[in-house]
């Protein structure tokens, strides 16, 4: 179930890139990361280059979200 959600965000990030908003745990970074709800209890975290979307990481949003931003290199 969580990797056909993953598919069908992807799928609408192909078309809508900045679908996601920008994470302001990332402000600090010089990528913009994007990030996106997928089932309500992960979240996707992206960023762009060219015509590139890269997917940064995902995590669990019942856990502190600094500590996981921590790890998103």
């Amino acid at each position: 179930m969580f990797l056909l959600e993953v598919r069908e965000t992807t799928k609408m990030l192909k078309t809508h890139p900045n679908l996601g908003p920008i994470d302001p745990l990332f402000n600090d970074r010089p990528k913009t990361y994007r990030s996106v709800i997928i089932n309500g209890l992960s979240k996707m975290v992206y960023f762009i280059e060219d015509d590139t979307i890269y997917i940064a990481a995902f995590w669990d949003t019942r856990c502190e979200p600094k500590q996981q931003a921590r790890q998103v290199k």
